[in-house]
């Protein structure tokens, strides 16, 4: 038996013929699931880590807020007796020595985020204006600037510790020595001038962050906005009112919202300033804390206060990024600004020139 093939046409397909019931589905390329699963297979020594230094410690502190830790039960923590919410009762109880000296710390550690912040802020932003122009030695200036954030922490506080001193820092021979602005040498590691020496340390190592995010955000301002507004005849302060701050509004609220979570957890500095027990104008909510869990040895009480802190730092976060959010898809009325109309009419005299 012959069997003949019918030979296909110049310029036809040949189609292959599949059998009935049988349908093709796009295949699925092991190349491509790679490729997928790559970046989860990157992120994964991250988020082990993440996992390990941060969420276990945190899942154990919030454990030890609902139990009774004290130096009694150290060798095993787990025995300690379970005590619900009194330790956040206690916490929160202003009219008990506890909650008032924790209000108190609250209230302190508030007023010095507020001040540390603002004065970090507004240093760098003019620092970093300052900078905006090119002149000779800008390079060198904008390398000393950085100096105060470069340092160790360590090293730059016990610096000013030595300068702070009483008897022979050098704060007090400018202040009484040279200029003669006190009558006697002041003390500004105890009474309430520990809370302005903490500022200045505080601020002297934060601007230089704030005038390194504003300077990089400077660079992304055209230039000809600042030309359009100087041939309409708008001075420094409104080229910086109109156009600056506008435009760096996007930096500032990350700029902000870091600075505030910095400053507001600061420990290293009040610690390294002060020691174990900080002055009770600076006893910030952080040392005071340390001092809740490691001096008095009542870990249950130092760690509901933790996660009262944690708490109140989620909350405040959530609305600022709440109300920033907000506000960048808020909708604009659509009208033509003074720099728009600026910007339009120098266009217009580039071409009426060409």
């Amino acid at each position: 038996m012959t069997t003949t093939t019918a030979s296909a046409q110049p310029g036809e397909r040949t189609v292959g013929k599949s059998s009935p019931g049988t349908a093709r589905g796009p295949r699925r390329r092991p190349g491509r699931i790679r490729r997928i699963g790559l970046p989860y297979l990157l992120l994964l020594p991250a988020l082990l880590l993440e996992l390990l230094v941060h969420l276990v410690p945190m899942v154990i502190g919030i454990v030890m807020s609902f139990k009774e830790l004290t130096q009694f039960y150290i060798r095993d923590w787990t025995t300690a007796p379970w005590t619900g919410l009194d330790n956040f009762s206690m916490s929160v109880d202003f009219d008990a020595p506890v909650g008032e000296a924790l209000l108190h710390s609250f209230l302190v550690t508030c007023a010095f985020t507020i001040l540390s912040v603002g004065l970090c802020w507004l240093i760098g932003t003019a620092a970093a204006v300052c900078m905006q122009d090119a002149f000779r030695g800008r390079g060198l200036l904008r390398a000393i600037f950085l100096v105060p954030y470069a340092l160790p922490v360590y090293a730059a506080v016990i610096t000013w510790a030595f300068m702070f001193q009483h008897d022979n820092g050098l704060v007090n021979h400018v202040l009484h020595d040279q200029l003669g602005l006190t009558d006697k040498p002041s003390f500004w590691l105890i009474g309430d001038n520990s809370f302005v020496a903490l500022l200045v340390v505080s601020v002297w190592k934060g601007w230089p962050f704030a005038f390194l995010i504003v300077m990089a955000g400077l660079q992304n301002i055209p230039k000809e906005l600042y030309e359009a507004a100087a041939l309409d005849g708008a001075g420094v302060w409104q080229q910086i009112r109109r156009i600056t701050l506008p435009s760096l509004r996007p930096v500032n609220q990350v700029l902000v919202l870091v600075l505030f979570l910095w400053t507001f957890n600061d420990f290293n500095t009040p610690f390294v300033l002060f020691g174990k027990a900080a002055p009770e104008a600076a006893d910030l909510i952080s040392i005071h804390i340390y001092q809740s869990s490691f001096v008095t040895w009542n870990f249950g009480t130092g760690s509901a206060m933790s996660v009262l802190l944690l708490l109140f730092l989620l909350l405040v976060t959530g609305v600022y990024l709440f109300l920033t959010s907000r506000n960048a898809r808020a909708p604009r009325t659509p009208r033509t600004s003074r720099t728009t109309r600026t910007t339009r009419n120098s266009q217009e005299r580039k071409t009426a020139d060409v």
